[in-house]
């Protein structure tokens, strides 16, 4: 296996890490030196072989990346949005599937158990979670609903000290591995409840998802529920309704906005690299006129976007960020990154499909990005609501 240097260098044009204190600086610095580290060298290999590094679920607990803003006392770190935000950066600049397992676990697992479950949920599940002891996965998506997770055929049924749950679960992001699942299904009423599924309860399985050209070194697998008993204090007692996953997803979408800003930055640097070492008709080709084209524009889009998500993190940790700004922002970064690896891709040439070279991974990873957790035109129209105030979905 050829060992990869990692010479990352992040692009600050306009000095943000002015608006940095000294904790977001340290908890950069150490996510990004684990990534040069840990991640960057063997990461090309694992996604060529479709293989997910079981390894780094202990390594992302142990460094903090699991549920970052779930206070102390839980085994979280008790950090703001920011320093949560600029985890995501950095990991899913080594690798958008690596983002996704930290992703998952902290905001789509155990942001739910912390603010709609009881304390002993609270107490039985979120330090094993935060250490990466146990991994967790988050069932929502099915396979005849996913932009209009209300529809959900998922069901429970009162069965006097449990419940019974049947139904599916599909593209769900760390389920093979998983310990643990909150899964969200309709009660008797039709009314939407999430409740804490273990692996070992009988009639639980999670066949994995073969055959994806994107997020290869990442775990995907289905959630299938054949009479599954579920004891009934493993229900979430503090919310009802689709409000409770939404909840999840915008913390998850926040996340992903400095995510895959990271990605972007990745394909910029090697972009910029490569094209001073590579000569044609006798010079770098970063001294022609298009290559710095693309070279000025995708910087351009970089620094407006940590812009963005910068001021998105300020109003996260005010209590202030709402559903839909924080879909702009995931948006946004979404459709830089993916126009940034596809501009980075031709500027490398025949070597950009290579696994010399991160770019060809990261754009296949952001085709799922920009689709999970909300898709590019769900985005678009939960922010054309809010500013006509009409439904388009509908």
């Amino acid at each position: 296996m050829a060992v990869r240097t990692d010479l990352f260098e992040s692009p600050d044009y306009y000095q943000l890490d002015d608006l940095l204190n000294e904790e977001h600086l340290m908890v950069r610095s150490a996510v990004r030196d684990y990534v040069k580290t840990s991640i960057s060298p063997i990461i090309e290999d694992y996604a060529q072989r479709a293989e997910f590094p079981q390894q780094i679920i202990k390594q992302l607990g142990d460094l903090g990346c699991f549920g970052p803003t779930v206070p102390v006392e839980y085994g979280g770190g008790g950090l703001d949005y920011i320093s949560y935000g600029i985890m995501m950066q950095e990991l899913e600049r080594g690798d958008s599937g690596v983002r996704s397992t930290a992703s998952v676990q902290g905001s789509l697992v155990m942001f739910p158990i912390h603010a709609y479950g009881s304390e002993e949920q609270k107490m039985k599940y979120l330090p094993k979670l935060a250490s990466g002891e146990w991994l967790g996965c988050f069932g929502l998506t099915e396979p005849d609903h996913g932009s209009d997770p209300g529809g959900m055929l998922t069901n429970i049924k009162d069965a006097g000290d449990h419940v019974i749950l049947n139904g599916a679960k599909m593209w769900i992001s760390n389920a093979p591995f998983a310990q643990v699942a909150v899964v969200w299904a309709k009660n008797e009423e039709g009314k939407i409840i999430g409740l804490i599924v273990e692996r070992g309860m009988e009639g639980f399985s999670t066949p994995t998802t073969h055959n994806k050209w994107s997020l290869r070194a990442s775990a995907t697998g289905e959630l299938v529920f054949d009479n599954v008993k579920v004891p009934k204090e493993n229900i979430l007692p503090n919310v009802i309704g689709l409000k409770g996953p939404l909840g999840c997803l915008s913390k998850a979408r926040y996340g992903i906005a400095w995510g895959a800003l990271g990605a972007a930055m990745d394909c910029y640097d090697t972009a910029l690299r490569y094209s001073k070492e590579r000569v044609q008709f006798g010079k770098p080709i970063a001294g022609f006129q298009l290559q710095q084209k693309k070279l000025a524009e995708m910087l351009t889009e970089i620094t407006k976007g940590q812009l963005l998500v910068w001021r998105l993190g300020v109003l996260m940790n005010q209590g202030k960020a709402t559903p839909a700004q924080i879909s702009m922002a995931k948006r946004n970064s979404c459709e830089i990154a993916t126009q940034i690896t596809r501009d980075a891709r031709q500027m490398l040439g025949g070597m950009g499909i290579t696994g010399e070279y991160s770019v060809m991974r990261h754009m296949m990873n952001l085709e799922s990005v920009i689709t999970y957790e909300g898709t590019h035109d769900i985005h678009l129209l939960i922010t054309g609501m809010d500013i006509t105030g009409l439904n388009a979905f509908k």
